[in-house]
């Protein structure tokens, strides 16, 4: 399920890696006979035909008991190529130094192929067995067991939102959808401030530290700065507004507050 044609290097092997794929999704079987129909009968490999070919690949398998790691290997090197490929192209590029390319463009390009890679790069999906997923769900209630609250996610930080959701989950995509002016930057940055207030680390065994409550938080926008960001929080926890903070119409006793 992670292995692509396009992983494979000799063109041929993938068209081969192809055709038996469909064969094979089709429900019949992929051998020499059925796969070399779908291959061009004039295409050599050396002083060998195609028919020759396929039939000297199945003499010389090796035991299908080890083929997702074999698989693993092809795909590995197929990352590394498209690395030598990526590198290769930033020192061209950069010595050609095109008009129509700054330094800047070429930095965001590299980083968005790179991103690319990193993403398609990943072969943790497909199926997992049950045993697995219930240790998962046996480790997540004993780590809500533990928590302050009792939630198997982190808390929001408001109560009646974790009491609806159980807090927030490390799987969870979630979109906060609404009219201007509802609320929504507001609740966004609320939670993202309860959370890294109540955040709460623990050294685990192997040395690394991990959340026992609350969390880390990065928080991305587009259209406020950090500055105004920072406004809008500080202006929540102290109940001054925002706008007379960015006014500088406070008293001392406002000032006091949002300096504590």
């Amino acid at each position: 399920d992670f292995l692509k044609p396009i992983h494979l290097y000799e063109p041929l092997h993938r068209k081969i890696f192809e055709v038996a794929g469909d064969i094979i999704r089709m429900g019949k079987i992929a051998n020499p006979v059925t796969i070399k129909t779908f291959l061009k009968a004039d295409e050599k490999v050396g002083e060998m035909t195609v028919s020759q070919y396929l039939a000297s690949l199945v003499s010389n398998a090796v035991t299908v008991i080890n083929a997702e790691d074999y698989g693993r290997a092809i795909y590995d090197l197929a990352l590394r190529r498209a690395l030598i490929t990526i590198g290769e192209d930033v020192v061209n590029i950069a010595y050609d130094a095109p008009l129509d390319m700054p330094p800047q463009s070429q930095i965001e390009d590299t980083e968005r192929r790179l991103f690319e890679l990193a993403e398609n790069g990943r072969y943790d999906g497909g199926f997992q067995s049950f045993n697995d997923a219930v240790a998962l769900a046996i480790d997540m209630a004993a780590v809500a067991k533990e928590r302050d609250g009792g939630l198997s996610g982190i808390s929001t930080g408001i109560h009646s939102l974790d009491a609806k959701m159980g807090g927030l989950q490390r799987s969870d995509l979630i979109i906060l959808a609404g009219r201007p002016g509802m609320g929504k930057t507001s609740l966004a940055t609320n939670i993202a401030y309860n959370i890294a207030a109540a955040y709460e680390g623990e050294v685990q065994p192997d040395g690394s530290m991990k959340a026992k409550n609350g969390g880390v938080v990065g928080f991305y926008s587009l259209e406020m700065s950090s500055e105004q960001l920072a406004t809008r929080i500080i202006s929540e926890q102290t109940e001054v507004s925002s706008s007379k903070i960015r006014r500088g119409d406070i008293n001392d006793a406002d000032f006091e507050k949002l300096v504590a």
